[in-house]
């Protein structure tokens, strides 16, 4: 009887340390990945993005390296390298993948059907393929469409407002990309303005080069298309543009931070505030499929005054009171 009762003990007390155990094993932080088309960031060149994302998660609760870890991968506008980086997420096996970068949500939408990926992206994604419909997505992928090609026209038509006689205007982009000249041709012959595409490539693009050209071609305003090698570059391409007297319009707000002359679009922010919003559902067990996609509802127009007066450019009244933002 005393054996019985001692294995008993002995068996009941090895019982609830091992429960005890269990309950002091911590749960297993969610891992997100993060994918951009920028470059590094450092302390002279901060990811205003990624700032975005973490302040919005932080408002919901999740403190990186407490409750929540994020993996950061960035391509500095090298289109190839996408799919090593994304490989490199899944991995790691992530809980979610997010980026807004069309190529990199392709990349991962190839990679993976089972690891959720949220979308901020500049197109159409039913266009695209990445998701079946915007009210119910399918498969894994969902998000946000921040409309960047419907809103081509409303930047020409502020480019034309504000220099009246351009008649031609470059738009420089990356061909390794989805977005092209073409997304301003049909408000390009309504406004009864010719473009004239300025390609760059990387890893080593060549701007001073593609100035020279659309100097030659008597350019007398540009258009920047948002991609990663023109948000790596933007403070270059300013400096370029404001050395040639060129006004630009911008597809980011943060190149007219960098010296542009004016942007148009969905306001960046709230873009990733939202993002963070889907990860935060998902993380909590809603699937990808059944979140709808987003489209922006909040646009902000922003005037850099500064670059206006070194260009030798005076922006209408009536222009000026529309800015959403005006940088003096």
């Amino acid at each position: 009887m005393r054996k019985r009762f001692f294995g008993f003990a002995l068996s009941t007390m090895l019982f609830a340390l091992s429960l005890s155990a269990d309950a002091q094993q911590p749960a297993k932080i969610p891992r997100i990945g993060f994918l951009s088309g920028r470059a590094e960031p450092t302390p002279a060149n901060p990811d205003p993005t990624a700032a975005a994302f973490q302040q919005a998660l932080r408002d919901l609760g999740y403190v990186e390296g407490k409750n929540i870890l994020i993996e950061y991968r960035y391509a500095a506008g090298m289109q190839d390298r996408w799919p090593s980086l994304v490989a490199e997420l899944v991995q790691l096996n992530v809980h979610v993948i997010v980026s807004p970068v069309g190529a990199a949500i392709r990349a991962a939408k190839q990679a993976t059907k089972t690891i959720p990926i949220v979308m901020i992206i500049t197109g159409d994604p039913v266009a695209t393929g990445l998701i079946d419909s915007l009210a119910r997505p399918g498969g894994n992928v969902t998000g946000l469409t921040r409309l960047t090609v419907d809103l081509s026209g409303k930047r020409l038509e502020l480019l034309k407002e504000v220099v009246p006689k351009i008649s031609r205007v470059g738009v420089l982009w990356d061909p390794t990309g989805r977005a092209s000249p073409k997304d301003y041709e049909a408000a390009a012959r309504a406004l009864k303005i010719q473009l004239q595409s300025l390609e760059v490539r990387g890893p080593n693009p060549d701007f001073e080069g593609v100035f020279q050209a659309a100097i030659k071609g008597r350019v007398s305003g540009l258009v920047t298309v948002r991609t990663g090698l023109n948000l790596v570059y933007r403070k270059q391409i300013a400096d370029l543009a404001i050395k040639n007297r060129l006004p630009s319009m911008c597809e980011a707000s943060e190149e007219v931070e960098a010296g542009g002359l004016m942007s148009y679009s969905a306001d960046d922010d709230e873009s990733y505030r939202r993002a963070a919003t889907y990860v935060d559902k998902i993380l909590k067990g809603a699937k990808p499929a059944d979140l709808p996609v987003e489209q922006p509802m909040k646009f902000e127009f922003v005037i850099n005054l500064k670059t206006a007066k070194q260009i030798g450019l005076t922006i209408p009244p009536n222009v000026l009171v529309r800015a959403d933002k005006v940088i003096r």
